[in-house]
């Protein structure tokens, strides 16, 4: 399993930031040189050999997206090269054209300072050329290796969509970076600034340490923790010992990664006293929720370990259950590993985003309900998300999971992990003491649906990546010997 994680990483690692397949090639087939707007302004290179302007079409061998059939977007994107010429207004916009076609950028303006320079490292994303030696232009890109063209062009698109695709990116990076100026004693550093996923999703209020970070263990070679802590959401009195939540403490407490359990109460009836609790060999606590459905995304200052286990009060895991998966997350820390899936959908006829409970061969939200993640994305909930977003997940008691999930794929452009194929983790009956169970209600789906539109709607864009990959155990149901499999147990959950 180890063996297979790592090449899965590696491949995630080095498509991440591309959202079309032939970003993630090196080379493509043009140098391209906009001298004007107009379309007779455009130059290219073929194979790196000088070809004439488009509207000219002299050689139709060299150029073929010559004339009626010439698209300037479509010939951008499949540059290997742009060159950027000198000049203020002209310049600058076609530094970011390059930057978003993933095109990288050949500076042909001696002195030209680029923004955000004092944190951005640009000589990791583009060629710097003399503008005073224009025709050593081809030989120079011609001596670039192919590998270099490949982290060059990923780095234009960590770039781009990090601090440069839209007005809001960019005005956030200026007074963060003025911010950083300021308050230069709790600042990000320059590897924050220039690595996945971006200094704006780095808060330094959290910490300024780069292995407090899930995104960065790969890069410093350390691992997470060995063990977690794990947040259970209760929202029913106790009544009985026979309660789901009864079990669901014995199951946890007997994992050798637990460190503790947080119980978060939410119920309106007040938390019973400690001797109500079963005996347990971890430490419990039973923390207020004050009601609020998001107080279990909040960064609570008695989770000491890196991972978090949160847990609604009806799951129904076994304990080998939740030793594979924390096992999981640790190879990969920065998503949300787990158990329950979802999935999203466009609706060309409403043009609407649709959220679906149906088990397909893809999902793209993990429940967590049921699930791994790291603490850090806590404290990104609070202090990130806009209150109108958390807002409106308190008032409808109902679509925190969603959010977070949304949060993460935002940080990470990574889907969750879902592990093992339990279908059903939750108590089928209704829980004493209680008249129905929210997910039992119609509205419960129809208010989910409406939340997927209203957090597409904030973050800009869908954030949520489709995936089909799923972790099972080593052997899992192959027909060996029981003795030969450590979680044996999950193949008949």
């Amino acid at each position: 399993m180890i063996i297979h994680i790592s090449t899965k990483r590696l491949y995630t690692f080095t498509c991440s930031w591309v959202g079309n397949a032939r970003y993630c090639e090196a080379k493509r087939g043009y140098l391209v040189f906009k001298l004007s707007n107009k379309k007779g302004g455009i130059y290219c290179y073929e194979s790196f050999r000088p070809c004439t302007a488009a509207s000219q079409c002299i050689r139709p061998i060299c150029f073929s997206f010559c004339v009626s059939r010439f698209d300037y977007q479509e010939l951008l994107h499949n540059s290997t090269f742009c060159l950027v010429p000198r000049g203020r207004r002209l310049g600058s916009f076609r530094f970011l054209e390059s930057l978003q076609a993933a095109c990288v950028p050949v500076l042909l303006s001696n002195g030209w300072e680029l923004p955000f320079s004092d944190v951005i490292q640009w000589n990791q994303a583009v060629l710097e050329g003399d503008e005073r030696l224009l025709l050593q232009v081809p030989s120079t890109v011609r001596a670039v290796g192919n590998e270099r063209i490949l982290a060059l062009r990923q780095r234009t698109q960590m770039l781009w969509e990090a601090y440069f695709s839209s007005v809001d990116k960019i005005v956030l990076t200026t007074l963060e970076i003025i911010k950083d100026r300021v308050f230069s004693h709790v600042s990000r550093n320059k590897y924050m600034w220039n690595s996945l996923p971006g200094g704006l999703f780095v808060l330094p209020e959290y910490s300024t340490h780069l292995a407090h970070f899930p995104f960065y263990y790969l890069g410093l070679g350390v691992s997470p923790g060995q063990e977690f802590t794990a947040v259970i959401h209760a929202v029913s009195p106790l009544v009985s010992q026979s309660q789901p939540i009864m079990k669901l403490l014995q199951v946890v407490s007997k994992s050798k990664y637990c460190s503790q359990i947080i119980i978060l109460w939410n119920s309106e009836k007040p938390p019973p006293s400690r001797s109500k609790w079963p005996p347990m060999p971890v430490p419990l606590t039973v923390t207020d929720g004050r009601r609020k459905t998001t107080s279990r995304f909040l960064p609570h200052v008695s989770i000491e370990t890196e991972a978090v286990l949160s847990l609604d009060e009806d799951t129904v895991l076994l304990t080998s259950e939740v030793n594979f998966a924390f096992l999981v997350w640790r190879s990969f820390p920065e998503r949300i590993v787990g158990y329950p899936p979802r999935s999203h959908f466009w609706d060309p006829v409403k043009r609407v985003w649709g959220y679906t409970s149906k088990w397909t061969n893809d999902y793209s939200i993990i429940l967590t309900g049921a699930a791994f993640y790291h603490r850090y994305y806590h404290f990104l909930f609070s202090h990130y998300l806009p209150q109108s977003l958390r807002t409106l997940v308190d008032r409808t008691a109902n679509c925190e999971d969603i959010l977070m999930n949304f949060l993460v794929s935002a940080v990470t452009h990574l889907p969750p992990i879902k592990v093992a194929q339990r279908k059903q983790y939750k108590e089928l009956p209704i829980p004493q003491g209680t008249k129905s169970v929210p997910w039992a209600n119609p509205e419960h789906f129809n208010q989910r649906q409406e939340c997927v539109n209203s957090f597409a709607n904030w973050f800009g864009y869908m954030p949520l990546v489709h995936s089909q990959f799923r972790l099972d155990p080593v052997l899992f149901k192959d027909q060996v010997s029981v003795l030969r499999k450590k979680y044996k147990d999950l193949e008949k959950a």
